[in-house]
Formats: C-alpha cells, sequence, structure tokens
C-alpha cells in the first residue's frame, strides 16, 4: 500500500508537533539566559536554515546532517576530546 501524504499526517503528525515545540522551547531556554553560547548554538541554527532551504538535490534529511557533520579532509594526530560535541567545532 502506498501512503498518501494524510496518512503521512495521520500516522507522525502529533510526534513532530511535539518534536517542533521542543525545539522552540530549547531556543527560548537559549534566548532567556544569559552568557555566551558556543558553537552548538550556530550549528543548530544552521541546521534549522538547512531544513527549510536545503541545498539543490539534497532532501531535508541529508541538509541536516550536512550542517552538522565535519567536511574536513585531513585526520588529526590526535584527538582533543573523547566525546562528541555533536556539531562541529571551529576552533579545534
Amino acid at each position: 500500500m502506498n501512503a498518501s501524504k494524510k496518512d503521512i499526517q495521520d500516522l507522525y503528525f502529533m510526534d513532530n508537533r511535539f518534536r517542533l515545540l521542543d525545539i522552540a522551547a530549547f531556543l527560548d531556554r537559549m534566548d532567556r539566559h544569559e552568557g555566551e553560547a558556543d558553537f552548538r548554538h550556530e550549528a543548530f541554527l544552521n541546521a534549522l536554515e538547512a531544513m527549510q532551504n536545503p541545498s539543490p538535490g539534497l532532501s531535508r534529511t541529508q541538509a541536516v546532517h550536512h550542517a552538522f557533520s565535519d567536511h574536513s579532509r585531513e585526520p588529526l594526530e590526535t584527538a582533543s576530546i573523547q566525546f562528541a560535541n555533536g556539531a562541529v567545532n571551529p576552533d579545534s
């Protein structure tokens, strides 16, 4: 059976509505608190922009993935951290 757009909405709308509200709440918390955000905040905003306006030939999913990905070609000699940041730190 091929699902229609209505079928997709019926199945996934409420879950994704919640996710969107959760993202909005995260951004509101960032706005309300003092201090400087690090590179992850800018990466998050860039990913939201990429989702809204994906480059030609990319799906929205691919655009978001690319926005968070490290596109460097040369390996580092040593790791600067022992965990994942979830976004590329331009300073490392």
